[in-house]
């Protein structure tokens, strides 16, 4: 137990109990598979230092062989090949087997060597017209594998020794022509020219080998380099005889009489050349080649077969700015321009070329040009593109233009609809209803794709005027929608599932096209000459889209809805067509709310066309609640549910947020004291003084009168609503200068306002206030807006159509313009518009520099817009702005965005029709003892009837403070209408007193008046005597 001094160590037991044995084993078997593993790398390390010893030798063998050859060669032919003939090419000789074999690129020596070579070549085959026999000799077909192999070897080995030193020393001299005789690269390429003669017979040889060893991705290396270099191609009208090889090389894709293989898409021409930036800017003349329509065709249905297959075949991208995707589309579409206007172009051609742009399209960020698409329309909110990598790119500005000018060339957009949709414009009586399919869907994702990427209203206005695509479009549309039959997608369409719904492409272009041409169209167009289509047809139109967009919206829902438009091309199918489902709703909802616009200025269908058949009332449940599927519907289709239901919604929200409020508390809330003789300036301080909060809480009033004395009454409502009507008839009234009237005394903003005060515009703001303060306590007021400022209510944007609302005499002399058959530049008009308010005359000008610019026939209806914008939307604009700013303080834009300009008028001033006095007797309490039958009752309602419209007014203001009605009738009226006796009993004394009221309860205090006359006298003074609230 104690240390013995033996320093052994004891022996080890295992407590487990197992054997040390196994211990052992297993330690054993670990260390033989680590040795065993230790033996094979051995044998691998051995292996490849063999490998590599022999790869050593078997160089350095060949380079001693080469040197060998090399000296040899120039022992016999000489160091510049001074002592070559033309008999040094044929077969016999040694000399083309030993300079390929010792050939080297990179050395200065062997490229000299080459030059001469060439340049021997090129005076022979130029001496003797004949090259054929100065490779063969006399018999061609007995050594031509012999020859075959030589020239294909020494065409490879002319662009292979230019691409290797076009870096170093020939960087300048990679874009020469044939006339730069002296300069090597040319006279190498001169070279290869010769031999790719089409009438030689080994070209498809020479051509096959070439593209074996991938020639366009070395020609597209030599070009990248070329455009770094400090020179610049000289554009004389010479060919590049860069240019010329690729003339020669190009047309072989294997068709008859050519053998040659097809070419693997990833070094084809088409993604190594026609990725190039400009690629025919530097080669027009390789252009027109190109262009032949068997050859285009080729070349433009691998690139679709590509994206079919989903093959990505674009050379990786270096530089930012000039990515391959977008240089391919800009080169494609500017190709497609000369391709399309050959009367050989084939349908397949155009479906081709659309299939192939579309997809490009996608994967490009939006090019917007013009400041008035950032400026303005609704649609753009919803056309914000979802933020997806691709859209951090930034392309060139040069390359921008080349894609934006060629896919909305005019020429372009015409030629290509014209082909794809000529079986449908056509009408012939049998037609292919797949290829009419296909050429519709390719059409239409082909502008769908545009319409996101390109600037939208360029290509608009191409589309709209210069197209028959509208007209095509509506045809097919019309006859499916007869047939009761919509075709489906092709099989062959990458773009969409093959069971997509047939009318989504069609629908997403047409709408948008269709919108723009009725904001272009004048009155007489849309209504009498039956432009862009006749009245029938748009209500058949009208129908259709209010299908289509039901069914979208509520029958087959996207589970997910936003209006964003993503631009990736890695989404799958089935987003494509949730996206673009999305969007055909999107672009529905605008074009049907255009119609609404028209059927309200003149009526052309009946309004229930636009409202859906099975609105139920789980549907109006279902509308007030955020997030649901009627919610959305709300929000970006309102017409589809009857105005009085949205009514109902309205009021609804306005009835929760009073109560989150505190409005329904009598004796709550802001108290103001109004002088009824100052009461602008009161309502003015001591509104502005209230913040967003306070302005939607409760607010009480107590008049003074002109005496200074507080008016008699506690303002229960009715006070406040009396206050309502006389503030905003005094606010809103010409005379003070801040709005105008139209000819037909509609209100709007007065653009000279700021000459009158000084703080208009926070007179504006408060003014919004108020009409949004009236709307918000359910209060009707008597002020008719014009239409086009109600637009600014809802941030829509006027249009020449909307002028006559404001000044009709200038819509008839900018329609005159528009009609003149003369030189419009006689009239001596420029872009300048002339503003007299006041009596102070003043210039603006409508564009940069328009008192210089002239109105022409060309630019006449861009003249007439831009008045129509100048007056409908310029001048007005701050005014609105700030009116919109305090309007929206209480009412929120989605609210509002429930209904059109024409329903937003009567929420604000309730129907312009007489009361329905059986209506308000329909919804009336009695109490004190009159019931319904009661005599007095019965003359009380004789006399109602008897009055005229205005009296009536008069007496609804008496009894609840408001001379309008609640919008849904008196069914609404809250609290309701009741009739109370007044006097206990029929004495001299209770028949003599006047009738009286209480407006906070809406309730009349009636004496039992024994006549009729002597009802209507008594009631006629009271409702007249306008006494404020003493007479209460």
């Amino acid at each position: 137990m104690f240390f013995s001094g033996d320093p052994s160590t004891r022996k080890r037991v295992d407590l487990g109990g197992r054997s040390t044995k196994e211990g052992d084993a297993r330690k054993l078997l670990e260390q033989t598979r680590m040795e065993r593993n230790r033996r094979l790398l051995q044998k691998k390390h051995n292996s490849a230092a063999l490998k590599i010893q022999k790869f050593f030798r078997g160089r350095r063998s060949t380079a001693i062989v080469r040197s060998k050859v090399r000296r040899d060669f120039c022992e016999t032919y000489g160091d510049n090949c001074q002592n070559v003939d033309r008999h040094c090419f044929e077969p016999a000789s040694s000399f083309l087997p030993q300079f390929l074999f010792f050939f080297k690129a990179q050395s200065s020596g062997d490229f000299v060597m080459l030059v001469e070579t060439c340049r021997l070549l090129r005076n022979f085959a130029h001496s003797s017209g004949d090259i054929l026999s100065l490779f063969s000799g006399l018999d061609y077909s007995t050594e031509h594998n012999t020859v075959d192999f030589r020239v294909k070897k020494l065409a490879f080995t002319c662009i292979e020794a230019i691409h290797q030193n076009s870096r170093e020393c020939l960087r300048d001299q990679l874009l020469v022509t044939p006339e730069e005789a002296t300069i090597s690269t040319a006279i190498l390429m001169d070279a290869m020219s010769l031999l790719l003669d089409p009438k030689l017979p080994w070209v498809c040889k020479i051509v096959s080998h070439l593209q074996k060893r991938n020639i366009f991705k070395l020609v597209r290396e030599i070009v990248t380099t070329a455009k770094e270099g400090s020179r610049s191609p000289t554009m004389n009208g010479s060919i590049l005889s860069l240019e010329s090889v690729l003339f020669l090389v190009v047309p072989h894709v294997g068709r008859e009489p050519c053998c040659c293989p097809v070419v693997d898409p990833r070094w084809s021409f088409s993604s190594m050349i026609l990725t190039i930036p400009f690629i025919w800017q530097l080669f027009p003349n390789l252009k027109v080649v190109f262009a032949n329509p068997s050859l285009s065709q080729h070349y433009v249905h691998q690139m679709a077969l590509c994206i079919q297959k989903d093959t990505h075949v674009l050379p990786i991208d270096t530089n930012t700015e000039f990515p391959g995707n977008a240089c391919l589309l800009g080169n494609t579409l500017e190709i497609a321009n000369v391709v399309l206007s050959q009367p050989e172009c084939s349908l397949d051609m155009a479906i081709d070329i659309a299939s192939v742009a579309t997809f490009l399209l996608e994967t490009l960020p939006p090019i917007k040009s013009s400041e008035r698409e950032s400026r303005h329309s609704s649609s753009e909110e919803d056309d914000d593109m979802l933020i997806d990598d691709v859209q951090e790119l930034v392309l060139n500005r040069t390359l921008e233009q080349q894609i934006t000018t060629n896919a909305i060339d005019s020429r372009f957009l015409l030629q290509l609809t014209n082909i794809l949709f000529h079986q449908v414009s056509g009408g012939t009586q049998s037609y292919d209803e797949d290829k009419e399919a296909l050429a519709i869907a390719t059409g239409s994702s082909f502008l769908y794709a545009a319409f996101n990427i390109l600037p939208l209203e360029r290509i608009m206005t191409v589309l709209a005027y210069r197209t028959e695509l509208v007209a095509v479009l509506w045809n097919y549309m019309k006859r499916c929608h007869e047939n009761q039959k919509w075709s489906s997608m092709p099989s062959v369409l990458a773009y969409l599932p093959a069971d997509s719904p047939g009318w989504l492409l069609p629908l997403v272009v047409f709408c948008p096209v269709y919108k723009h041409m009725l904001t272009i169209v004048d009155n007489e167009e849309f209504y009498e000459r039956g432009k862009p289509l006749s009245l029938q047809d748009n209500r058949l139109l009208i129908i259709i889209l209010k299908q289509a967009l039901w069914q979208l919206l509520w029958v087959n829902p996207l589970t997910q809805h936003n209006s964003g438009i993503s631009v990736s091309n890695d989404l799958s199918k089935k987003n494509r067509v949730d996206l673009i489902q999305n969007r055909v709703g999107v672009v529905i909802a605008e074009l049907l709310s255009q119609f609404q616009d028209w059927n309200n200025r003149q009526q052309f269908t009946s309004s229930t066309d636009f409202q859906a058949d099975t609105v139920s009332e789980y549907f109006i449940t279902q509308a007030i609640v955020e997030g649901t599927r009627a919610s959305y519907i709300l929000m970006q289709a309102p017409f589809l549910i009857p105005f009085t239901s949205r009514v109902k919604i309205f009021t609804t929200q306005l009835a929760t947020a009073r109560q989150s409020h505190g409005s329904e508390e009598i004796f709550a809330g802001n108290r103001f004291r109004i002088r009824r003789d100052h009461i602008l300036d009161d309502a003015y301080n001591q509104m502005s003084a209230l913040s967003e909060d306070d302005l939607r809480g409760p607010i009480r009033v107590t008049f003074v009168n002109e005496l200074g004395v507080e008016e008699a009454g506690i303002d229960g409502g009715g006070i406040f609503k009396d206050f309502m009507e006389k503030i905003t008839l005094a606010a809103f009234d010409v005379q003070y200068g801040l709005f105008k009237e139209t000819v037909d005394h509609m209100l709007y903003p007065n653009p000279g306002s700021g000459m009158i005060h000084g703080q208009h515009l926070q007179f504006f703001h408060f003014l919004g206030s108020l009409l949004a303060k009236a709307m918000f306590e359910g209060i009707l007021v008597d002020l008719p807006f014009a239409t086009f400022f109600l637009s600014k209510l809802k941030q829509k944007y006027n249009y020449l159509n909307d002028l006559p609302s404001l000044d009709p005499e200038l819509y008839r002399h900018l329609i005159f313009l528009k009609r003149y058959k003369g030189d419009i530049s006689d009239l001596e008009l420029y872009f300048v518009i002339l503003n007299n308010e006041y009596g102070e005359r003043t210039e603006e000008e409508l564009l940069p520099g328009g008192k210089d610019m002239r109105v022409t026939n060309k630019n006449v209806i861009t003249f007439i817009h831009l008045v129509s914008n100048h007056r409908l939307n310029f001048q007005i604009r701050q005014q609105s702005s700030h009116f919109l700013r305090g309007f929206q303080q209480l009412i929120p834009r989605e609210w509002i965005d429930m209904f059109n300009e024409h329903e937003l008028q009567v929420l604000i001033s309730g129907s312009a029709d007489s009361l329905d006095i059986d209506d308000l007797r329909e919804n009336t309490n009695y109490s004190g003892g009159y019931n319904a039958g009661h005599y007095v009752i019965d003359m009380f309602w004789e006399v109602m009837k008897s009055f005229s419209t205005e009296n009536q007014k008069k007496f609804l203001k008496f009894v609840t403070g408001c001379s309008r009605g609640p919008l849904l009738g008196f069914k609404y009226l809250e609290p309701a209408f009741c009739i109370q006796r007044a006097g206990g009993s029929v004495s001299n004394e209770a028949v003599d007193r006047l009738p009286t009221s209480a407006t906070c309860m809406n309730l009349l205090k009636l004496p039992p008046y024994q006549s009729k006359e002597q009802l209507e006298t008594k009631l006629m003074y009271a409702i007249s005597a306008e006494a404020g609230f003493d007479l209460s």
